[in-house]
């Protein structure tokens, strides 16, 4: 069974463009092997100082995931900073990576492009993807397009790594590029992003759903016009949510006239609410249940942690670091705020 490997960045609250962008296949994809997912705490540390943030939106994301279907009954569902082989990896790996290469990566290029100051934690981004990636012995990482470089980056370093010890120490794994639907459009009809303030929250209600669909951006077109469904906003968010015979029925309303974006916006607000319900009401579940959220991710933990020991006791033996004392001991953390 081939071991399928990703992880999301608590940088915020999940939207529709996270959902159908990267969790939808994610929670697919854990019927197709052996899925390790982590919630990659650390990475969010080069964008976010705020420990409650990063504190809240970990657990945010980890109620997210398990309220809209993965089972960690078929998946490996853990923390980043619950495996602290990870970070050792990270080390060893940055010894045998040329300061050219990262200088190459593309976040860090658009902060300095932008003319902005990039921290450390940035411009290593690309090795500490790899050492996630790598500490499992990953076959399949689902990626999107723009994520493709860093791929490349973590099987050159793990290339270079077994040349020098004549030996596959480290698996190279193969990437998974995501077919995602097309660019998910936020309310201003840029793509759907945090950083634009351009979202609708996969777990927004009432008030606060009914409001952000209100607003989406449309052309003036008065209402007894015509409309092309295929430059709307509106319509574009309709398709990743209606079957063929509803698309095609909300089509032919916009270009037969009388069909204002108010009617559209509707048929999309009660298509969000529909599509969501169940696992809305599964996340106010586990909400009132951190303790088994905890539970969840601690036995991840566990699991995540032995297997990235399986790769770590060659490499430190080819490398020679010596340690005096077994990293996978379970040590259960003192303290747990259920934020």
């Amino acid at each position: 069974m081939k071991t399928i490997l990703s992880g999301i960045t608590p940088s915020g609250k999940l939207h529709l463009g996270n959902y159908f962008g990267a969790i939808r296949q994610h929670i697919q994809m854990q019927e197709k092997g052996d899925a390790f997912y982590f919630i990659a705490n650390y990475h969010s540390l080069t964008s976010i100082n705020d420990g409650e943030q990063i504190r809240s939106n970990t657990y945010d994301i980890a109620l997210d995931y398990l309220a809209l279907g993965l089972d960690p009954e078929k998946c490996t569902f853990f923390l980043q900073s619950d495996v602290p082989q990870v970070v050792e990896l990270t080390w060893i790996l940055g010894t045998f990576t040329p300061v050219s290469k990262m200088e190459k990566g593309v976040a860090y290029k658009e902060k300095v492009d932008k003319g902005l100051s990039p921290n450390i934690g940035l411009f290593t981004y690309p090795i500490l993807q790899a050492a996630d990636i790598l500490i499992y012995n990953s076959d399949l990482v689902p990626v999107g397009a723009d994520q493709k470089q860093n791929l490349e980056i973590c099987r050159d370093i793990a290339g270079t790594i077994n040349h020098q010890y004549g030996e596959e120490v480290l698996k190279q794994p193969e990437p998974h590029i995501v077919e995602s639907v097309a660019v998910v459009p936020g309310i201003d009809g840029q793509k759907m992003s945090k950083s634009y303030g351009n979202t609708i929250n996969i777990f927004d209600e009432g008030k606060t759903l009914k409001k952000k669909v209100m607003s989406i951006e449309t052309d003036s077109t008065p209402l007894d016009e015509p409309k092309d469904p295929e430059s709307c906003n509106v319509f574009a968010l309709i398709k990743l949510f209606a079957d063929e015979e509803k698309k095609k029925e909300i089509a032919e309303n916009y270009r037969a006239g009388g069909y204002g974006y108010g009617h559209a916006k509707k048929e999309l607000l009660g298509m969000i609410e529909d599509y969501f319900a169940e696992a809305r009401e599964r996340r106010k579940k586990l909400a009132e249940n951190m303790a088994y959220v905890h539970e969840v991710l601690a036995e991840g933990g566990r699991k995540a942690r032995k297997r990235a020991e399986d790769v770590m006791k060659p490499l430190r033996r080819l490398t020679g670091i010596e340690q005096t004392f077994n990293v996978v001991d379970d040590i259960p953390s003192d303290e747990f705020t259920g934020a």
